[in-house]
């Protein structure tokens, strides 16, 4: 297997484009690999459509669009990345328990903590960031 490996959508910040990703991300990671059932890619599926819908409800419509990239590293790391045009970066919020929003951070640093993962966000040169997630391959 190649040492690298990358896979990149563009897609329109709309909600409709979050089950897209999904799809996507979960297509990339079985072509590499992984079990379509198993539990890495259920978690790869979450952690894409908890960045992206943060990715299309929290740019407030000022990025037209999301990028999600996912590059596997020599079989050792998946590093997930979701790049929008907005200036914030992610916040993180209380959720109050019957709060239906408000979750998705939390989501992310829970999976991410239990797998053995890393976060950072990268700001990129147009003023927007990108949310990154290391994970170990499984």
């Amino acid at each position: 297997m190649a040492d690298l490996q990358e896979a990149s959508i563009t897609l329109p910040s709309d909600p409709a484009s979050v089950s897209a990703a999904r799809a996507y991300a979960t297509d990339v990671v079985s072509e590499w690999g992984l079990s379509a059932d198993s539990d890495a890619v259920d978690t790869v599926r979450l952690i894409v459509s908890e960045l992206t819908t943060n990715a299309v409800q929290h740019t407030f419509g000022q990025s037209p669009t999301f990028t999600v990239d996912l590059i596997l590293e020599r079989d050792e790391n998946l590093r997930i990345g979701v790049t929008d045009s907005h200036p914030r970066w992610p916040q993180r919020l209380p959720a109050a328990v019957r709060q239906d929003n408000g979750r998705g951070m939390v989501i992310v640093r829970s999976l991410m903590a239990e797998c053995g993962g890393r976060l950072s966000v990268i700001p990129t040169p147009e003023g927007g960031k990108t949310v990154w997630i290391a994970l170990p391959w499984p």
